[in-house]
């Protein structure tokens, strides 16, 4: 388990009760002091790695709020960043959305159309 380094890209979860999308920040080591790596958005981090278990088997506690973890970016959490991303926009759209009912009408036949195949 390392030390963050300048350039580190690293990622936090937060969801806002379990029935909350779970929404993705990414940000980047832009400076380091003694104790601690600061963040691009302003985040200041314990530079100490520990064991997580929240999203990663490591994480670097923020400081002040040892509760929140932030972990270095790999693959699978871009990937599952890009996921909970597009269901925010679906969701966003379905409750910004002011249907007609024509428009209603389409998309039950699309429904009604996908149960009989």
């Amino acid at each position: 388990m390392d030390t963050l380094k300048i350039g580190d890209k690293l990622y936090n979860v937060e969801q806002d009760g379990f029935n909350d999308f779970a929404r993705y920040s990414f940000s980047e080591v832009v400076r380091l002091t003694e104790t601690l790596a600061v963040l691009k958005n302003g985040v200041r981090l314990i530079n100490r790695p520990k064991q997580s278990y929240i999203m990663e088997d490591v994480g670097y506690s923020v400081s002040r709020n040892k509760g929140s973890h932030w972990h270095i970016v790999s693959l699978k959490a871009i990937r599952n960043a890009q996921i909970e991303n597009e269901k925010i926009k679906v969701h966003d759209w379905f409750e910004s959305k002011q249907f007609t009912f024509k428009e209603k009408q389409y998309i039950y036949n699309l429904f009604k159309a996908d149960e009989t195949q």
